[in-house]
C-alpha cells in the first residue's frame, strides 16, 4: 500500500512511541522552539489573520477550478519543451518514471526532499529496477543510510534522532571518524554527496507550488541541494500532487510567505527556487530534458466531498508542531508518511479506513491544529467527520463499543433503567477503582485505562445532590 510505513498494529506503534523517552524529548523540544519562532514570524509580518484568510481564499479557488489550472499548467510546460504525465495511481507514476530512467539507461538518481515520492514509494521502485537512488536532503539522507528509516515529520524527517545517533550511523555506514558536532557531520555528508551530484544521470524533485500561468514550479529549501539536483543532471523529473499549484506568481508569493513562517518560523528559507522547463539556448545550466509527473493517487475522490478542504494543505507541518498527541507518540505511530493532525485526516482518505481507521481517534479534538493552520483547514472538524464516517457509514467501530453504546442507549432511553444503572455504577466499578480514578477498567474501558486513568462514578448522583440541596434550601 502506497504511503504506508511498517506492518505493526496501531497499538504496538503507539506503545513504542510512548516508551521512547528520547524521541518524546526531541519532539517536545522541537515543537516548543518551532512554535515560538512561528509566533514571532507571524507577529512580525502583521495582520496574520488577514494573511491566513487570503491563503485560504487562494487554495479554495484553485481547488474549485482545478481542472482549468491543471490544463493551463500542462499546456505551458509543453510549450517550453517539457513532458507532462498525469498519473491516476502511485503505480502509474512509478511506471512512468521507471520508463524515463530506463530510456536514459540511468544508473544513478539524485533526489531532493519530496513527500509525494515518499507517498508513492518511488525509491524502492527504482531500486528494484537496478537504479541507485540517493536522497540529498540531509535529514532524508540520514534516514536512507540508516536502513531506510521512514521520516517522522513532514518538514524535519529525522526529528527522532540526535546528533550522537547520527554520528553512529555515519560511522557504521560511511566510515566516519569525527565527532558528533553538527558542522562536522554536515561537512562529511556534503563531501560524500558532492560526487553523486556530479555523476548522477537523473535528478528528481518534488514541488512546493507549480505556477499555472508560466508552467514553472517552485522549491522551498534551506540546504541548496535541490538546486544541484535540478541544475547538474541532464534529465530532471518533478513529481507533484495534483493540488499543489497556484494561478500566478502573485499567489505563490503569498503562500510561500505563509509556508516559511508556519513551517520553520523564517521570513524566507535560504533558497526559494523557481524553474521552468528544460535548459534554453542562453541558460548556463539546467536539464536538457524535463518531465512533470502530476499525481492523483486518490486526491480526485476527495474533491467535491466534505473533506475537500484537506487538499488546501501546503505541507508546513504547523499542525504537527502544536499537536499534543504527536508530542507523546511521535510520527512513526501514525503508520503513514503523513503524520500528525494532517496525517490523521489525509491518510484515511488516500489509504482507506482499513489501514487508518484509528488515526481520527488519535486526537484530543482540542482545535490547536485548526488554529495554527495558515490556510484555515478545519482539521479538528474533519477528524470528527471521519469518526462519524467510521461509525455510521463504514460500520467499523469495535463490537465491544457497539454493544456498550447500544446498552447505554437502551438505559438512557428509560428513566427507570437509568436511575437503577446510575445507582449501581459506583458499586459495579468499585473493584477497578483506586481513589477517584479507574486505572484498570473492564471491557471498552480497558484500552483507555491502559494509557490514562478514567474518572470513577461518584457515589452521590447529581440528581440526589441537587434534590438534597433543594430540600435544605426550602427548610432554611
Amino acid at each position: 500500500m502506497a504511503m504506508k510505513i511498517g506492518v505493526e498494529e496501531f497499538k504496538e506503534r503507539v506503545g513504542k512511541g510512548i516508551n521512547d523517552s528520547f524521541m518524546r524529548g526531541a519532539v517536545a523540544g522541537a515543537q516548543d522552539s518551532m512554535g515560538t519562532r512561528r509566533l514571532s514570524a507571524a507577529e512580525e509580518l502583521g495582520n496574520w489573520e488577514d494573511w491566513r484568510s487570503h491563503g485560504e481564499e487562494i487554495r479554495k479557488h484553485v481547488l474549485e477550478n482545478l481542472d482549468y489550472y491543471l490544463e493551463q499548467l500542462s499546456d505551458n510546460v509543453a510549450k517550453r519543451g517539457g513532458h507532462v504525465f498525469f498519473a491516476s495511481t502511485a503505480e502509474e507514476a512509478n511506471d512512468y518514471i521507471r520508463g524515463v530512467v530506463a530510456s536514459k539507461n540511468a544508473k544513478k538518481v539524485v533526489k531532493a526532499k519530496s513527500m509525494v515520492t515518499e507517498e508513492i514509494h518511488l525509491n524502492s521502485c527504482l531500486e528494484q529496477a537496478g537504479c541507485e537512488v540517493i536522497e540529498t536532503d540531509l535529514g532524508e539522507y540520514i534516514l536512507q543510510i540508516d536502513d531506510h528509516d521512514p521520516p517522522s515529520h513532514i518538514v524535519v524527517p529525522a526529528l527522532h534522532k540526535n546528533k550522537e545517533q547520527i554520528r553512529d550511523v555515519f560511522t557504521d555506514k560511511l566510515g566516519y571518524q569525527k565527532t558528533s558536532k553538527p558542522e562536522e557531520l554536515a561537512g562529511h555528508a556534503r563531501e560524500t554527496l558532492r560526487q553523486d551530484f556530479l555523476t548522477a544521470d537523473i535528478g528528481i524533485t518534488g514541488c512546493n507550488f507549480a505556477v499555472a500561468e508560466t508552467g514553472s514550479f517552485s522549491l522551498v529549501t534551506n540546504e541548496g541541494n535541490a538546486d544541484l539536483v535540478t541544475s547538474l543532471p541532464k534529465t530532471q523529473i518533478t513529481v507533484m500532487g495534483m493540488e499543489r499549484l497556484v494561478p500566478t506568481f502573485e499567489e505563490m508569493e503569498v503562500l510561500v510567505s505563509l509556508l516559511t513562517r508556519s513551517a520553520v518560523g523564517q521570513k524566507l528559507t535560504s533558497y526559494i527556487t523557481v524553474l521552468t522547463g528544460p535548459r534554453e539556448e542562453l541558460d548556463v545550466d539546467g536539464p536538457e530534458e524535463f518531465h512533470l509527473v502530476i499525481v492523483d493517487n486518490g486526491r480526485s475522490k476527495i474533491l467535491g466531498t466534505e473533506f475537500q478542504s484537506v487538499l488546501q494543505c501546503i505541507r508546513c507541518a504547523a499542525c504537527i508542531n502544536v499537536c499534543p498527541v504527536y508530542r507523546h507518540v511521535g510520527g512513526h505511530s501514525y503508520g503513514s508518511i503523513y503524520s500528525g493532525p494532517i496525517g490523521a485526516v489525509l491518510s484515511p482518505l488516500l489509504g482507506g479506513y482499513e489501514d487508518y481507521k484509528e488515526l481520527p481517534y488519535a486526537s484530543t479534538l482540542c482545535g490547536a491544529c485548526t488554529e495554527v493552520c495558515p490556510v484555515k483547514i478545519p482539521l479538528h472538524e474533519l477528524l470528527h467527520k471521519h469518526r462519524q464516517e467510521i461509525v455510521e457509514k463504514e460500520g467499523k467501530a469495535p463490537i465491544s463499543e457497539k454493544l456498550a453504546m447500544k446498552a447505554f442507549g437502551l438505559g438512557a432511553a428509560s428513566p427507570a433503567l437509568y436511575k437503577i444503572g446510575s445507582k449501581l455504577a459506583p458499586a459495579a466499578m468499585n473493584p477497578f477503582t483506586n481513589g477517584d480514578k479507574i486505572s484498570n477498567g473492564p471491557g471498552p474501558l480497558k484500552a483507555w485505562t491502559e494509557i490514562r486513568e478514567f474518572p470513577a462514578p461518584n457515589k452521590e448522583r447529581f440528581r440526589d445532590w441537587f434534590n438534597n440541596r433543594e430540600k435544605g434550601g426550602n427548610q432554611s
